[in-house]
């Protein structure tokens, strides 16, 4: 997403930078001793969490891993994964700030959006992501309102082209302050208002913990309007093992007894080595 702060997400850049010492000491599976896996749940990596390794060599490792996409990737970024025969479960980087919850924004991100649908489709890719955008003191039910009006803009073309667009909930306590859609049951009145099967909602785990807790309760009843899944450990969005507070096992599980088919992706910010922990947060989630 070209996120604008371009993602907080980009000042991980330095940390995975300095992991990268650790990378190349890595175990490595080889193609002929991949791990043995469940499989009930497709896994995804969030490409900006490991920015400091370069693209290639990340989806490289990724599929020996047995990860089956890279995530939040530009068009000619997927091109570069698509190689190693993986696929991108959510397209695109787009402003979180400037979303389309203001009018002035919705051109932009139509033409923006129609180019990622028309590509994700070409290219059998599930999902596109967008976003609502930051408050300045908007109203949410105003809000909400210019959220719909600038979806017709292209819903009707994601529909058409059998693509769905995910919008993603982020926290505004810790890392997102003033992001207007940080309640799942604000996202889900917009789906409610908006009426299309093509539009979803992006549930990251780690965000909404820190917003409202209760995630299996809130994945269970709402199943029809999550589309797309996000983890991080809580708190400081690192790895998803015992060293904080959510319980992936359980919530894994839980999300496969939906019925869900599409992808998790692992969106944590690496403490340690970038690599093991990857290896570590899919088995954690392979239940």
């Amino acid at each position: 997403m070209q996120r604008q702060p371009t993602l907080d997400r980009r000042r991980v850049l330095a940390a995975t930078g300095a992991g990268l010492v650790g990378v190349l000491a890595a175990p490595h599976v080889s193609g002929d001793d991949k791990p043995q896996t469940k499989g009930r749940v497709k896994q995804s990596l969030c490409r900006w969490c490991y920015g400091g390794i370069k693209l290639e060599k990340l989806a490289e490792e990724a599929k020996k891993l047995g990860y089956r996409s890279i995530e939040l990737l530009t068009i000619d970024e997927y091109k570069q994964v698509k190689p190693f025969g993986l696929t991108c479960a959510m397209l695109g980087r787009v402003s979180i700030v400037d979303g389309l919850n203001r009018k002035e924004f919705h051109e932009k991100i139509e033409k923006e959006l129609r180019k990622n649908i028309d590509f994700a489709a070409a290219e059998g890719l599930p999902n596109v992501i967008c976003m609502a955008g930051n408050r300045r003191g908007m109203d949410d039910d105003e809000g909400m309102k210019n959220c719909v009006l600038g979806l017709k803009r292209f819903i009707g073309y994601a529909e058409e082209k059998k693509v769905t667009v995910c919008m993603e909930g982020l926290n505004s306590k810790v890392d997102h302050k003033d992001y207007m859609y940080d309640r799942t049951k604000w996202g889900v009145d917009l789906c409610k208002k908006l009426g299309s099967p093509r539009f979803k909602l992006l549930y990251d785990i780690y965000h909404m913990q820190i917003m409202e807790g209760d995630v299996i309760r809130t994945l269970r009843d709402n199943k029809e309007y999550l589309g797309h899944f996000h983890t991080g450990g809580n708190p400081g969005r690192h790895e998803i093992d015992e060293t904080q507070e959510l319980n992936y096992p359980a919530i894994v599980r839980a999300l496969i007894e939906t019925g869900y088919q599409g992808y998790l992706g692992q969106e944590f910010i690496p403490k340690r080595d970038p690599l093991q922990s990857l290896a570590q947060g899919f088995r954690i989630c392979d239940v």
